[in-house]
């Protein structure tokens, strides 16, 4: 069936509307709730181009988110980088860490790959713990003079969302162009059958390490933005596992290998997160509403809301790529 535009444009005038709300309004409660949900998205996003495209599950994703926080975050507040070029080497960290380790840890499939991926997280918590140029224990606090050269705190605040905003942008396009691409469309035979794909002539080996070096870049760049605006970043906060499990749950949700999935999946996670937050009965128990969720979906919806639709009502398939 003949592809539509809207399977283009659809995903981008989801993320526009989300983050165009807060410039209208001009409020800072709609900044800050779009802020959560642009950063859903991109983090949904990323991972889907390893989870949703090649079908190998990384619990330990959030290792890049907090890599590429650490690295612009020591780069600004120690050695005076401007952000934006301290942002950009905290996703080149993030990438370059997923092309070292990506080769070997690849060659393992389903289960192992993921015990493995859980492994390299705790692993890089370890070493900052110890590691004393990034503050040990007790990490990094940033002195609020360096934010004078961007306009003040609130002005900060601003630019960091712009930032965001324009990286789940980029995102939609990046997804867009891997799903329409021979290098999506080999991903994808990854997928299916990655046997059959390398008889069939698909560099599987190499498909995966861009992949999976592609997937890690994004993150450290929401890690640098996130933990530049919070103006301080400890181990604990920078590689929480729960992070990699809610951002599996967004991309099941939303529909894996998808453009449009994530993003479905990452406001929608988000939205019903704070319902569970702030309701006293249950805000203790959002990660195991998270668990349940994520197992409901294997079992009755595996392909996610998006793969569902596509499946239930054809037609949909011109626009929901």
């Amino acid at each position: 069936m003949k592809r539509s535009v809207w399977s283009f444009l659809l995903p981008l005038l989801v993320v526009l509307a989300v983050g165009l709300f807060p410039l209208v309004t001009q409020k800072d409660l709609h900044r800050e709730t779009a802020f959560t949900l642009l950063r859903a998205v991109a983090l949904a996003a990323s991972l889907n181009i390893i989870l949703g495209f090649t079908g190998y599950v990384s619990f330990g994703h959030v290792v890049f988110y907090g890599l590429g926080g650490y690295v612009a975050f020591y780069l600004v507040a120690v050695k005076g980088w401007p952000f934006w070029a301290a942002m950009l080497m905290g996703g080149v960290a993030a990438a370059l860490l997923a092309y070292l380790i990506g080769a070997g840890i690849l060659r393992l499939r389903g289960a192992y790959f993921a015990l493995v991926t859980i492994g390299v997280n705790e692993a890089m918590k370890a070493f900052i713990y110890n590691f004393q140029p990034f503050g040990g224990p007790t990490g990094l606090t940033m002195n609020f003079a360096v934010y004078k050269a961007y306009g003040g705190p609130k002005a900060v605040l601003w630019m960091t969302y712009y930032w965001l905003f324009a990286i789940a942008i980029l995102l939609v396009l990046v997804t867009y162009w891997i799903r329409t691409s021979k290098f999506g469309l080999g991903l994808l035979s990854i997928r299916e059958d990655e046997d059959a794909a390398e008889v069939m002539g698909v560099r599987t080996a190499r498909f995966k390490t861009w992949a999976f070096t592609l997937s890690a870049f994004f993150p450290g760049l929401v890690g640098a933005i996130f933990f530049f605006r919070n103006a301080s970043i400890e181990p604990h906060d920078a590689f929480p596992l729960h992070v990699s499990i809610e951002s599996i749950v967004m991309v099941m949700l939303g529909g894996q290998g998808t453009v449009i999935g994530p993003l479905v999946g990452g406001i929608g996670y988000q939205w019903m997160r704070v319902f569970l937050l702030t309701n006293p009965l249950l805000k203790n128990i959002q990660l195991a509403v998270a668990g349940a969720l994520l197992l409901l979906i294997v079992l009755f919806i595996p392909a996610g809301l998006v793969g569902w639709l596509r499946r239930r009502f054809p037609a949909t398939r011109r626009f929901l790529l």
